[in-house]
């Protein structure tokens, strides 16, 4: 098959593509309005992410179908490795949707009010994340608007413990399949120092069980989560830890078989998704080894807030959950708008939004929370 043909869809296919496409909650300003006003501040300065081999974003080697990017997940963590990533790529490319990427993600990140960042509603499919199943998937890859990010780890990824810490987990072979049907390239990302969001937390099976019945996928046990009891902002909790994301040599599946996608063996299936995790294993090593031997870089770190102390009140994490709120307030006025960060604009917006108080105040803040949010 040539890289340049279209790819067949159904009548039933296309309808439920342009469905998808045209009716869903993604919003192109709210995605462009985050990225700007709230997440870049706190990558500026808390997690200061790195992009290396970034210089150039890479172009789609077949014009009708997205690159897959492919990255490692962070371990134990909330997932800011993932969305500091998907909004550090839009501000490299410009804010260009057609060079920035829209992230697969778990169903139970949209599909659980907990799972939003800080309760904000539809969060993760306003600001473009699409829920990870194979249908979607499939549209996503007739999607000319955005290339499209994966975590092949999915939740063990995330949930697999510090002890497993930049130890790659079975890859799902979902994305093999759509690069060999699109014949697209996939491009490997090695994410280093996402890790240490939450350091040293590991699972427990009965505890998880009890989290998944809430639609919590997986609650981490270790130092950071004993402050979740006592503070709301606590649960969305990330250390600053350095993030640093490199771009590997791009892989291209399609070229590893000469025989069409419904032509191929689960072994062959398997085969080719071996190869494809041991390349991008050494470079997640590789990339360890030369950019995570300080994951914090703590003295940078105090530099940059010492020189920001004027606006660090926004800057510390049990600011954040008033940086989101103020956002949401101010997008539902206005579209086009740049936030203040001053500590001075922090207490006119704790007064525009004062139900923020609930994620600080000690204990009683979860009941007010809850309350608010309707959930008791």
């Amino acid at each position: 098959m040539r890289i340049t043909e279209q790819i067949a869809a159904s009548p039933e296919e296309q309808a439920r593509f342009e469905q998808y496409l045209y009716s869903g909650l993604y919003d192109i300003h709210y995605a462009r309005s985050l990225a700007r006003n709230v997440l870049d501040f706190l990558d500026k300065y808390y997690f200061r992410s790195n992009f290396i081999g970034f210089d150039t974003l890479p172009e789609r080697n077949n014009p009708a179908a997205p690159l897959i990017y492919a990255a490692n997940h962070s371990g134990m963590a909330f997932p800011w490795d993932a969305i500091m990533m998907t909004a550090g790529i839009f501000k490299i490319g410009s804010f260009d949707m057609q060079k920035a990427v829209r992230a697969l993600t778990a169903p139970a990140l949209s599909n659980s009010l907990w799972m939003e960042p800080f309760m904000i509603e539809e969060f993760w499919k306003r600001a473009g994340a699409v829920d990870a199943t194979l249908p979607n998937f499939d549209i996503m890859m007739r999607y000319k608007y955005s290339n499209v990010l994966i975590y092949p780890e999915g939740v063990p990824g995330i949930g697999k413990g510090f002890d497993r810490r930049y130890q790659l987990q079975r890859f799902s072979t979902s994305f093999i399949r759509m690069a060999i049907k699109y014949q697209t390239d996939i491009v490997p990302i090695a994410v280093v120092n996402g890790e240490f969001i939450n350091p040293y937390s590991y699972k427990s099976d009965e505890i998880n069980k009890l989290a998944n019945k809430l639609g919590i996928p997986f609650v981490p046990i270790g130092p950071t989560t004993s402050l979740v009891p006592f503070q709301a902002w606590s649960f969305y909790f990330g250390l600053p830890a350095r993030l640093t994301y490199v771009m590997g040599k791009r892989i291209k599946v399609y070229e590893m078989t000469d025989k069409p996608l419904e032509r191929l063996k689960k072994k062959e299936l398997h085969e080719i998704r071996n190869v494809v995790q041991f390349q991008m294993q050494a470079e997640l090593t590789a990339a360890e080894k030369t950019y995570g031997q300080d994951p914090y870089q703590l003295e940078e770190l105090g530099d940059l807030w010492r020189d920001n102390l004027d606006k660090i009140l926004y800057i510390i994490p049990s600011g954040w959950p008033l940086l989101f709120l103020e956002h949401e307030r101010r997008f539902k006025k206005e579209k086009d708008f740049r936030m203040e960060y001053g500590n001075d604009s922090f207490f006119g917006a704790l007064f525009q939004n004062p139900m923020a108080l609930s994620y600080v105040l000690p204990v009683i803040g979860w009941p007010m929370l809850l309350r608010w949010k309707n959930i008791i």
